[in-house]
């Protein structure tokens, strides 16, 4: 298995890491959200920064309950952060409510760092985390602002209507991403049957099929969060679209192989990984 590399610093005298901002919730277990993505960014050599947009009681079991934060609130986050530090790239993740998506999507409009958006829908375990009215703002407004879009099967049905069952309608699904404005959909394969994870990058024009072994391995907590934050860390160091998507492949590959049991159901990805093989 490849070793993702770790982004260089930002400032001439390498004194300054690279900075990345998520906006997404928060998971009370550590496994997913803006607790996976801060540890993801750190593993690769970010800075990372957060908006929390929601707080949510959850565990290796699944949700037990969901608070959004105001939209003041949410804004406040993101131009404290952006106006004093700024930003290299951004990650967005649960957003919960049309409100959320519209004030969260006119922030970055106006940003000139590339955007990975996740567009989460669900839980690992099933749980809703985004209202279904709220399904037409990411369409029409968040997708627009996304240098990535990262959806699973589950969000693209969402989002699209298009029923993912195989390679040829990962295809279909990139087109229907696509149309929303992105400039790049990566539709993720994790869930196809098969002996590989095989995921699509495209842009319209270009094709990226990127393939890993599949690991057996229950313990797949925060998957989503984490491959989005290290595309996003990867981004802010420079690296375009395709090499950003290759490299935090191997790193969430890495996070999955190595994912351990913790509480009594599903554990998350091992965000550390990477310091342990060094």
């Amino acid at each position: 298995m490849a070793v993702p590399p770790r982004v260089p610093r930002s400032s001439p005298d390498g004194s300054t890491p690279v900075r990345v901002l998520t906006v997404a919730g928060s998971d009370s277990g550590g496994g997913a959200g803006i607790q996976a993505d801060l540890k993801t960014m750190l593993a690769l050599g970010a800075h990372g920064m957060s908006v929390i947009t929601a707080v949510t009681a959850q565990n290796s079991l699944g949700v037990q309950g969901a608070w959004e934060l105001p939209a003041e609130a949410v804004r406040a986050q993101f131009r404290s952060v952006a106006d004093d530090i700024g930003v290299q790239a951004v990650k967005t993740g649960m957003l919960a409510t049309a409100e959320l998506v519209e004030t969260v999507a006119a922030q970055l409009a106006d940003l000139s760092a590339p955007v990975v958006v996740d567009p989460v829908g669900v839980s690992k375990h099933g749980d809703p985390l985004l209202a279904t009215e709220a399904l037409d703002a990411v369409r029409t407004k968040l997708l627009p602002t996304a240098t990535v879009a990262t959806p699973n099967l589950d969000e693209v049905a969402q989002l699209t209507g298009v029923r993912v069952e195989s390679e040829d309608d990962q295809r279909r699904a990139a087109g229907a991403v696509l149309a929303h404005g992105p400039r790049w959909a990566l539709i993720k394969g994790g869930h196809l049957p098969g002996g590989d994870a095989v995921d699509l990058l495209a842009d319209g024009t270009e094709e990226h099929w990127l393939r890993a072994p599949r690991h057996r391995n229950r313990h797949t907590h925060g998957t989503g969060c984490t491959l989005a934050a290290a595309i996003a860390t990867y981004l802010a160091g420079g690296y375009e679209v395709p090499a950003a998507v290759t490299a935090a492949k191997e790193y969430v590959t890495g996070a999955i192989a190595a994912g351990f049991p913790l509480g009594a159901g599903i554990g998350p990805v091992d965000h550390g990984w990477l310091s342990e093989r060094t």
